[in-house]
């Protein structure tokens, strides 16, 4: 059976290799590194104890080290399931929901005849670059040169111009040799109403070459010289090669930067993309003129899964981000999920960049919010909820978004957060000391101050005694892992550290470097009062073992009390049974009065300097010793 062009393709881009390996094989955890999509594990095709088997998700293929098998999706399955290739891509097609293709006796015709299209389209491309560097091209050089793109960034992007004459194009590619419907049919030429000889479909306007993930051709965006221009910009009609909801601007490039941990920025439109990454961030996409379907958002969390919906900062960009996350609802899964950066009012990223620099941008994109703060924003921004009427309909319409996500763990969370956002909303104290915040206090092996500072120094502890002994990483992923750091840049290294393969802290610290952490390493670096800390100046293991878990313990016993203590509040007007209200009380108060006790004994052998730091007692006494003998009776270790 002849499988349509194209249609191979469109499987193995909606369809995830590691997904498809993981019902076979179990993850070496810490060899893979699943948010690159680069996973281990041992061979299915052979006997083995090590992790051989190496699945690299965002190219579609594996490779085993050992037996040297090799392949893609369809292949795996066909080896795995024993089927043949047909019935492979069936079971792979009927997952992706895809609907398997008739026979088509004329496949290998029409597959001629996309080869045929994509080199018309490449063609045009040339015409197009040209045309930019000929003097009809000089106000688009200078349009161009004014948004910060020389002739180099002209040249990488390939960017060109369509003349404003009506049939120069056309006229070219006929001169070439190709037939006007072939020209017609890769969406470069109009038929006239008039019966005239076909116009070109772009005039006067910068040129946007759209590549598929390949790299080939497929379409053009152009944006109009003529600012009375009906339309602003300007995408290819959908032909043979191109359908708009099923493809993204710079998906290629991105993939590739992704592959270096890099995360995915989803911006409006071409000249956002382009701006990005000339500014460092080249793990970006847009989707082509329309608002993001299902088949970009598969495509998204094929790259990364948790893209960054970048949009702008205006009341249209705002409305577009609602409209994705509402698309997104009903797809999310465990890992699988979106995060919103908003631009400042009036502002996109090509804005931004131009006018504060990539360092702005970087500090928007770490701050970017989950879809449950967007969701809770859309509900209660602008509305009064005096009444337990208005009170119940907030109920309703949370309620009603929520029964739309499919994944019922997912939702339980959703569910949990949102009591935490609504409790902080109505408690009349909410803006001093009613956000679900951790509240550890300072470790006597650690020396740092109590409260959310004390947290955030914690988890700055946690972090470097992790990159300074990179071999504890195993044993304390999953309790760093699950903590909800205060700091999300400190999330962020806390990913990367366990993501690293890096044996060694200057391998770990070289790798952080040259990733997405960077800013959160150097930030991490400059905390000052991790000077004082006996375990980072010892090499002990037993000591930092003992720093680690005591920081660790204090930080979960606090978020654990407090979150205990927030939904019991929570629960007041819900809960009309006095006992079990009581009973989450003490209970919330238990786990309170033992984090406490615990920093209280543990403090015993401290002193607090003036700025809070808890100092070592026998440390600062063997210092006053010292002192007074180097000055007898002048020195003293008040100071």
């Amino acid at each position: 059976m002849s499988l349509p062009p194209g249609f191979l393709d469109e499987l193995r881009s909606r369809v995830s290799l590691a997904q498809v390996v993981g019902r076979k094989v179990i993850w070496d955890q810490r060899k893979s590194q699943q948010g690159r999509g680069d996973m281990w594990a041992p061979c299915p095709f052979h006997q083995e104890k090590t992790a051989s088997f190496h699945v690299e998700d965002r190219k579609g293929f594996y490779y085993c080290f050992g037996c040297h098998a090799k392949g893609d999706a369809i292949t795996f399955v066909k080896e795995t399931e024993n089927v043949s290739f047909i019935e492979a891509v069936r079971i792979l097609a009927e997952e992706a929901g895809m609907q398997m293709p008739e026979r088509d006796p004329r496949a290998a015709e029409k597959a001629d005849r996309r080869t045929r299209l994509s080199e018309v389209m490449e063609e045009a491309v040339r015409f197009y670059r040209l045309q930019l560097k000929t003097a009809a091209g000089q106000s688009a050089r200078s349009y161009l040169e004014g948004r910060g793109l020389g002739p180099e960034a002209q040249e990488r992007w390939e960017l060109g111009f369509a003349p404003a004459d009506w049939r120069m194009l056309s006229e070219y590619l006929t001169g070439k040799g190709i037939a006007p419907d072939l020209i017609a049919a890769a969406g470069l030429t109009k038929v006239s109403d008039r019966g005239g000889a076909p116009y070109d479909v772009f005039r006067n306007r910068i040129m946007f070459p759209i590549r598929d993930a390949q790299g080939r051709a497929i379409a053009f965006g152009g944006r109009a010289m003529d600012p009375d221009d009906t339309a602003k910009y300007l995408n290819s009609p959908e032909t043979e090669l191109f359908d708009k909801g099923r493809q993204l601007y710079n998906l290629g490039p991105a993939r590739k930067a992704a592959g270096r941990g890099d995360p995915l920025i989803v911006a409006e439109g071409y000249m956002d993309v382009i701006a990005l990454s000339e500014a460092g961030f080249a793990c970006c996409v847009a989707p082509l003129g329309t608002a993001v379907t299902e088949d970009q958002l598969r495509l998204l969390w094929r790259v990364d899964p948790e893209p960054v919906i970048a949009l702008d900062g205006d009341v249209a960009g705002q409305r577009a981000a609602l409209r994705v996350m509402d698309l997104a609802l009903p797809m999310i899964e465990a890992g699988q999920s979106l995060r919103f950066c908003l631009m400042p009012e009036g502002q996109d990223p090509d804005d931004l960049l131009r006018a504060k620099g990539p360092q702005a941008m970087r500090d928007l994109l770490d701050r970017a919010q989950p879809m449950v703060t967007l969701l809770w924003q859309r509900e209660v921004e602008g509305r009064s909820f005096d009444s337990p009427e208005r009170r119940a309909a907030l109920d309703r319409a949370l309620g009603q978004t929520l029964s739309r996500i499919g994944d019922q763990s997912i939702r339980r969370h959703y569910e949990q957060a949102l009591r935490d956002l609504k409790w902080q909303f109505f408690n009349p104290r909410r803006g001093a000391g009613n956000q679900r915040k951790g509240f550890a206090q300072g470790p006597a092996l650690t020396g740092v101050a109590d409260g959310v500072e004390g947290d955030r120094l914690h988890e700055a502890l946690v972090l470097s005694l992790l990159i300074r002994h990179p071999e504890l990483r195993a044993d304390l992923e999953e309790r760093v892992l699950e903590l909800e750091f205060h700091e999300q840049a400190y999330a962020r290294l806390a990913i990367c550290v366990f993501r690293a393969r890096a044996e060694t802290e200057e391998d770990l610290r070289a790798d952080l470097s040259a990733g997405p952490a960077a800013a959160a390493l150097e930030m991490l670096d400059r905390t000052r009062h991790l000077r004082v800390v006996p375990a980072l100046r010892s090499g002990d293991r037993a000591t930092v073992e003992n720093c680690l878990n005591e920081a660790l313990a204090k930080l979960t016993a606090r978020r654990g009390a407090e979150a205990e203590l927030t939904e019991a509040m929570q629960e007041i007007a819900d809960v009309t049974n006095d006992d079990v209200l009581t009973w989450r009380l003490a209970e919330a108060s238990k786990a309170r009065a033992a984090a406490e006790r615990s920093r209280r004994e543990t403090g015993k052998g401290y002193d607090r300097a003036a700025n809070g730091v808890l100092l070592d007692r026998q440390e600062k006494d063997a210092l006053d010793a010292l002192l007074r003998k180097i000055a007898p009776g002048g020195a003293s270790g008040e100071e």
